[in-house]
């Protein structure tokens, strides 16, 4: 796998690089977004079960981790914001996620997450993240390095939230 040319620089055996591609899930030959953005979703159950407090401050922390994640392994790589880097897609997603905890406090107390709007979470974060609307498409071009890897992301995660919020609200 780490024959493909594309993957220069990059050493799964070096943890930071590791944790930057998805621990793999970034790998994938063809749409490596979306695959990282599943293999959030595991992470989003486990994360679900911290009180709303918490969930915050893991997203704050992983956001400024992952600032340094994306930049130390991008330029171990030497391509601005490699397709395998997908510890934004993680982020970007749980940010996503975070009406569903605002919306259902039952979850931390055992309830099951509503798988319905993980997938709305999924579909609306991916949709963002793909089409890019304004400003992501300009931070997207215009940030370089790990923070830049990350803020469009983080955009996208927020602007993906809003509309998770308005739906669960309309529908849920």
């Amino acid at each position: 796998m780490l024959n493909r040319e594309d993957l220069k620089g990059l050493q799964l055996s070096n943890p930071i690089h590791l944790a930057a591609v998805g621990f793999g899930s970034g790998l994938a030959p063809k749409a490596p977004g979306t695959f990282g953005t599943i293999a959030a979703i595991p992470v989003f159950y486990l994360l679900a079960l911290l009180n709303i407090e918490w969930y915050i401050a893991i997203l704050i922390i992983t956001s400024l981790i992952g600032f340094w994640l994306c930049d130390v392994t991008t330029k171990a790589m030497k391509v601005h914001d490699h397709k395998a880097i997908v510890w934004d897609e993680f982020v970007g997603y749980w940010i996503t996620m975070l009406p569903v905890l605002m919306l259902y406090p039952e979850i931390r107390s055992g309830a099951s997450i509503p798988v319905l709007w993980v997938l709305v979470g999924f579909a609306l974060f991916r949709f963002f993240d793909v089409l890019k609307p304004f400003p992501i498409s300009w931070l997207d071009k215009k940030v370089d390095g790990g923070f830049g890897i990350m803020i469009d992301d983080i955009v996208a995660g927020a602007f993906a939230a809003i509309g998770l919020y308005f739906l669960i609200q309309y529908f849920g």
